[in-house]
């Protein structure tokens, strides 16, 4: 019984400096990323790789554009659509993970997250789009560091430049010259919304956007001028 409580004893203590190896590991790229910019996340890699079983020459589009050269309005607009809070928050909207397990409640299944920018950015940095408490857990583990070293200016530009906004489409300069052949610094008001209204599903409502979901661009235009920014 002792050796086989001492070899349970081992096995813990190995599982758990290899977890802590693992998250040294997520903030040394979370304290290099605050001044180099990521070159490539998760997401990308997993959608390159789905992308290249059908075609193996697929290239994801991608480019980075700095904060500056990113349009006001798809600032705004993003802001307004997936976290309004942002400036507020450390990470955790925590009115607006209520408000959306409520509404979850009100419609019998999941239709809502209420993930924060910063708790987005996190998964697709590092993590899959796979839902389970293990994957939410790291998740908010990876939100409080990018908090922690990141200030608000750079958590989004970081989230804007990685996102996904289509098949194969990330970050916002990708998105603007896919969408709209014009440069992310050219995005008027009504196109930030529909941008923004697009990062819950963006592969989906690449090739059709419903009739709900062009009526709540229209709302998030409508507030998005109230959106605070970095």
């Amino acid at each position: 019984m002792k050796i086989l409580w001492r070899a349970s004893a081992s096995i813990i203590k190995w599982l758990l400096l290899i977890l802590l190896a693992y998250q040294l590991w997520i903030f040394a790229h979370v304290l290099l990323w605050k001044w180099v910019n990521p070159a490539e996340t998760s997401f990308m890699d997993i959608r390159l790789e789905e992308l290249r079983e059908k075609n193996p020459n697929a290239k994801l589009k991608h480019e980075w554009v700095d904060y500056p050269k990113i349009s006001t309005h798809l600032k705004r607009a993003v802001v307004a659509s997936e976290d309004d809070r942002f400036m507020d928050h450390h990470g955790f909207d925590f009115r607006g993970i209520e408000y959306a397990l409520k509404k979850n409640e009100r419609r019998g299944k999941s239709v809502a997250g209420g993930s924060s920018i910063t708790q987005q950015l996190a998964k697709n940095l590092f993590l899959s789009p796979s839902r389970s408490y293990l994957r939410k857990a790291e998740e908010a583990v990876i939100a409080l560091m990018i908090e922690l070293v990141w200030d608000k200016r750079r958590i989004l530009e970081v989230y804007l430049n990685v996102v996904e906004w289509g098949n194969g489409v990330f970050g916002v300069e990708a998105a603007a010259r896919h969408y709209y052949q014009v440069s992310a610094a050219q995005i008027g008001p009504s196109a930030a919304a529909r941008m923004a209204v697009m990062l819950p599903n963006p592969r989906k409502y690449e090739k059709t956007m419903p009739a709900w979901v062009v009526r709540h661009a229209s709302r998030v235009q409508a507030r998005m001028h109230r959106s605070q920014i970095p």
